[in-house]
Parts: structure tokens; C-alpha cells; sequence
């Protein structure tokens, strides 16, 4: 079997401000909350985001329904046009998790990934501490929490 250049291997990567910026001007754009359902309850979560976890408790194991899950956002295809579908953006806590969920949509056939580079939260501080070096919520996006 002789693999399509043309498809990627990985998930282009946008920053936070960028993904915001593409939600405001591109209104058919998803933006996917790949987290726990405890982390997008309880942290918070970008205004706008659909929540569909990549693991989840009490298994921590990838959700096996996740691509079917992101086409139905997609109505199946029907809202890409010319081959062409909206963009689908992928957010974690640090952008390792939604890396990894970009890859199997890929994988599945769903163009136009983005992994939403450094997540919510961002990367560990010297303390320990995360949204105080990067992520959305250090960027001062939009954002809210049940």
C-alpha cells in the first residue's frame, strides 16, 4: 500500500491566540475539549469548546467512540464542502493529550486537525504550577467553568 503524501502525519499546530482568532472568523471551526470530564467540569474550559474526552475516568483508556464522536460534529462529512471541511481544533491541559487525539483523527480520515499548542494549562512551572508560563488561560482567552 503506497501512503498519500497528501495526507499528514501530525496535526498542524496553532497557538491559543490562533485558535481563538480562527473560531471568531471562522464560525463552522470546532474547537474540541479532549480532557476528563472532571478537568473540563472543574478547571474550566475555552468559551465555545464541545467537550469530548479523549480518556476519561474510570478506565483512562482512549475513548473508542472519539472519531465517530468528532464526525458527528462534523454531520458526517455534509459541512465539508469541495473536500474541504471546517477546521477541528484539539485542546488539552498541555497539548499532549489532543496530540495524540489529532494523530487517530488523522488516521481516520478527518482533515484539517489542529493541536492547540501548549493546551488549557500549559507546561509545569519550576513550582509546579501551570497557566503561569503558557496555554489559554495564560494568553487571557476566553473562558469558564461549571
Amino acid at each position: 500500500m503506497t501512503k498519500d503524501i497528501t495526507v499528514p502525519d501530525e496535526p498542524r499546530v496553532i497557538t491559543p491566540k490562533e485558535a481563538w482568532e480562527l473560531k471568531q472568523n471562522t464560525p463552522s471551526a470546532l474547537l474540541v475539549d479532549v480532557r476528563s470530564s472532571m478537568e473540563f467540569l472543574m478547571i474550566g474550559h475555552p468559551v465555545g469548546a464541545v467537550h469530548i474526552p479523549w480518556m476519561d475516568e474510570p478506565d483512562w483508556t482512549p475513548n473508542p467512540r472519539f472519531v465517530r464522536q468528532v464526525r458527528e460534529l462534523l454531520l458526517g462529512g455534509v459541512i465539508c464542502v469541495d473536500g474541504s471541511c471546517p477546521p477541528v481544533m484539539l485542546i488539552c491541559r498541555s497539548g499532549k493529550r489532543s496530540l495524540e487525539a489529532g494523530r487517530v483523527l488523522l488516521e481516520n480520515g478527518v482533515r484539517n486537525v489542529f493541536n492547540i499548542k501548549d493546551g488549557f494549562e500549559g507546561p509545569l512551572d519550576e513550582q509546579h504550577h501551570r497557566s503561569t508560563i503558557a496555554g489559554w488561560r495564560y494568553e487571557g482567552l476566553p473562558w469558564e467553568q461549571c
